[in-house]
Protein backbone atom coordinates (compact mmCIF):
# COMPACT_ATOMS: atom_id res chain seq x y z
CA UNK A 1 0.00 0.00 0.00
CA UNK A 2 2.80 2.43 0.92
CA UNK A 3 4.61 1.54 -2.31
CA UNK A 4 1.56 2.71 -4.29
CA UNK A 5 1.66 6.12 -2.57
CA UNK A 6 5.41 6.35 -3.03
CA UNK A 7 5.06 5.66 -6.77
CA UNK A 8 2.20 8.15 -7.10
CA UNK A 9 4.28 10.82 -5.34
CA UNK A 10 7.30 10.17 -7.53
CA UNK A 11 5.12 10.41 -10.65
CA UNK A 12 3.62 13.70 -9.45
CA UNK A 13 7.07 15.18 -8.80
CA UNK A 14 8.23 14.02 -12.22
CA UNK A 15 5.27 15.70 -13.91
CA UNK A 16 5.90 18.93 -12.02
CA UNK A 17 9.50 18.89 -13.18
CA UNK A 18 8.53 18.57 -16.83
CA UNK A 19 5.96 21.35 -16.49
CA UNK A 20 8.72 23.82 -15.72
CA UNK A 21 10.38 22.98 -19.05
CA UNK A 22 7.15 23.76 -20.92
CA UNK A 23 6.85 27.29 -19.52
CA UNK A 24 7.13 30.16 -22.04
CA UNK A 25 10.60 31.59 -22.54
CA UNK A 26 11.07 35.26 -21.75
CA UNK A 27 12.71 37.59 -24.27
CA UNK A 28 16.34 38.01 -23.30
CA UNK A 29 18.09 41.35 -23.76
CA UNK A 30 20.63 41.42 -26.56
CA UNK A 31 23.40 42.85 -24.42
CA UNK A 32 23.55 39.60 -22.40
CA UNK A 33 25.41 37.87 -25.26
CA UNK A 34 27.08 40.84 -26.97
CA UNK A 35 30.76 41.67 -26.90
CA UNK A 36 31.83 44.20 -24.28
CA UNK A 37 31.63 47.73 -25.65
CA UNK A 38 28.87 46.91 -28.18
CA UNK A 39 26.44 49.82 -28.42
CA UNK A 40 22.86 48.70 -27.74
CA UNK A 41 20.27 51.31 -28.70
CA UNK A 42 17.13 52.17 -26.73
CA UNK A 43 14.57 50.42 -28.93
CA UNK A 44 12.28 48.03 -27.06
CA UNK A 45 10.15 45.00 -27.86
CA UNK A 46 7.09 47.26 -27.58
CA UNK A 47 8.61 49.62 -30.17
CA UNK A 48 9.22 46.67 -32.52
CA UNK A 49 5.63 45.45 -32.15
CA UNK A 50 4.16 48.95 -32.71
CA UNK A 51 6.38 49.43 -35.79
CA UNK A 52 5.14 46.17 -37.31
CA UNK A 53 1.48 46.93 -36.54
CA UNK A 54 1.73 50.43 -38.05
CA UNK A 55 2.98 48.77 -41.23
CA UNK A 56 -0.09 46.53 -41.46
CA UNK A 57 1.22 43.38 -39.77
CA UNK A 58 -0.79 41.48 -37.18
CA UNK A 59 -0.26 38.52 -34.84
CA UNK A 60 3.14 40.06 -34.08
CA UNK A 61 5.37 37.98 -31.81
CA UNK A 62 8.68 39.60 -30.93
CA UNK A 63 11.47 37.02 -30.85
CA UNK A 64 14.73 38.78 -29.96
CA UNK A 65 16.97 41.78 -30.44
CA UNK A 66 20.41 41.14 -31.88
CA UNK A 67 23.70 42.79 -30.97
CA UNK A 68 23.34 44.75 -34.22
CA UNK A 69 20.15 46.36 -32.77
CA UNK A 70 17.95 44.53 -35.30
CA UNK A 71 14.72 43.12 -33.88
CA UNK A 72 13.57 39.70 -35.10
CA UNK A 73 9.83 39.02 -35.13
CA UNK A 74 7.23 36.60 -36.41
CA UNK A 75 4.15 38.24 -37.92
CA UNK A 76 1.40 37.95 -40.52
CA UNK A 77 0.35 40.24 -43.37
CA UNK A 78 -1.94 39.63 -46.34
CA UNK A 79 -2.53 36.04 -45.22
CA UNK A 80 1.18 35.22 -45.11
CA UNK A 81 3.01 34.46 -41.87
CA UNK A 82 6.77 34.74 -41.68
CA UNK A 83 9.89 35.94 -39.94
CA UNK A 84 10.89 39.58 -40.30
CA UNK A 85 13.69 41.85 -39.16
CA UNK A 86 13.34 45.51 -38.15
CA UNK A 87 16.38 47.76 -38.48
CA UNK A 88 16.87 50.53 -35.89
CA UNK A 89 15.51 53.13 -38.35
CA UNK A 90 12.25 51.17 -38.67
CA UNK A 91 12.84 49.47 -42.04
CA UNK A 92 11.18 46.03 -42.14
CA UNK A 93 12.41 43.22 -44.35
CA UNK A 94 11.73 39.46 -44.55
CA UNK A 95 14.36 37.18 -43.10
CA UNK A 96 15.86 34.38 -45.18
CA UNK A 97 15.83 30.74 -44.27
Amino acid sequence: MHVKYLLAGALALGLLGTGAALAPVAIQPAYAACDPGTHIDGTTADWAKRTMMRSGFHDVKVDQKGCDNVWHVIASKDGQSGRYAIEPGGKIFPEGN
